[in-house]
């Protein structure tokens, strides 16, 4: 809409029904790839968030925070997409940690950002309708170019089987004062984050390959808050307001191109795994010049 184009949105659910919501939604260029394209995507995002601060109902802060490494460890690879990256002082590392990143990025909480993004689209006169497309050829009515961004759903609607489902369980939390996020990976299958936002705390998380259980595990809940509440010993008395499954949509890379079917041109845009909030106006932009290349 903004590149001129007459848009309209469809999707199969909206708002606090998609995995979306569930995102902790702390800018990091998370399980996906390629790494020059993702430093790429994740730069314009951060700075798009960054601008995004002055308007408090988008619900987009810069947080300080520091990811903790149990072994030295190399800048990482999207090292070129933010402005500053320090090394946490050792003083300032908790027992068992020896290294750590330190760097201020934007943390969007998903309560307000999505609801704004469908202000900002209403305010464009962008059509949004909840609809469930299961043949791509489908989605060509009265349209010109097909924009395919259905995450995980790319299996079904065009069997791309690349696609793996990874489970995020996340516990959202009261607010105890918390103004800096946390983040260790030291064990990929049970993330350690703690994520402020302004009037809540999302504590994670999972990251489960082929795992499709959408119910809460309470021994995963469990095993969740002893990991956060060894990090951040506040959190011991924080009120659990609710506890949320998402999956993300892990590929092999991200699929950012455009293809054809018998209807007409497609500009395919998923696969972005743990990154979608960090990779998504960066994306936007490719996605935007892609269509107007086909109109």
């Amino acid at each position: 809409m903004q590149a001129g184009h007459e848009v309209d949105v469809v999707a199969a659910q909206l708002g606090n029904s998609t995995t979306s919501s569930v995102a902790a939604a702390l800018w990091y260029p998370y399980r996906a790839y390629p790494e020059a394209d993702v430093t790429r995507w994740s730069a314009t995002t951060y700075e798009v968030l960054c601008r995004l601060t002055s308007d408090p109902s988008a619900g987009v802060r810069m947080r300080l925070g520091r990811e903790l490494f149990r072994q030295h460890t190399a800048d990482p690879w999207w090292r070129g997409a933010v402005p500053e990256l320090g090394r946490v002082p050792d003083e300032r590392l908790p027992t068992g940690y020896v290294d750590g990143y330190e760097l201020s990025v934007p943390v969007v909480d998903m309560a307000m950002h999505l609801p704004w993004l469908h202000g900002q689209l209403e305010t464009a006169g962008v059509t949004v309708r909840t609809r469930h497309v299961d043949d791509l050829a489908g989605a060509f009515d009265d349209v010109d170019v097909v924009v395919n961004c259905p995450g995980l759903g790319s299996r079904e609607l065009i069997h791309d089987r690349t696609l793996t489902p990874v489970r995020g369980q996340v516990i959202v939390v009261a607010q105890v004062g918390l103004t800096e996020w946390l983040l260790d990976q030291s064990v990929p299958e049970q993330l350690t984050y703690v994520v402020p936002r302004s009037d809540t705390v999302l504590l994670g998380g999972t990251a489960e390959e082929d795992d499709e259980e959408l119910s809460v595990r309470p021994e995963t809940t469990a095993g969740i808050l002893k990991r956060c509440i060894e990090l951040v010993p506040a959190l011991e008395k924080a009120p659990i307001l609710s506890q949320r499954v998402g999956l993300r949509p892990g590929r092999p890379s991200v699929r950012l191109e455009t293809g054809f079917i018998d209807r007409g041109p497609v500009v395919h845009c998923y696969g972005h795994g743990g990154a979608g909030v960090t990779l998504s106006y960066g994306c936007a932009e490719d996605v935007a010049a892609l269509v107007s290349g086909l109109s």
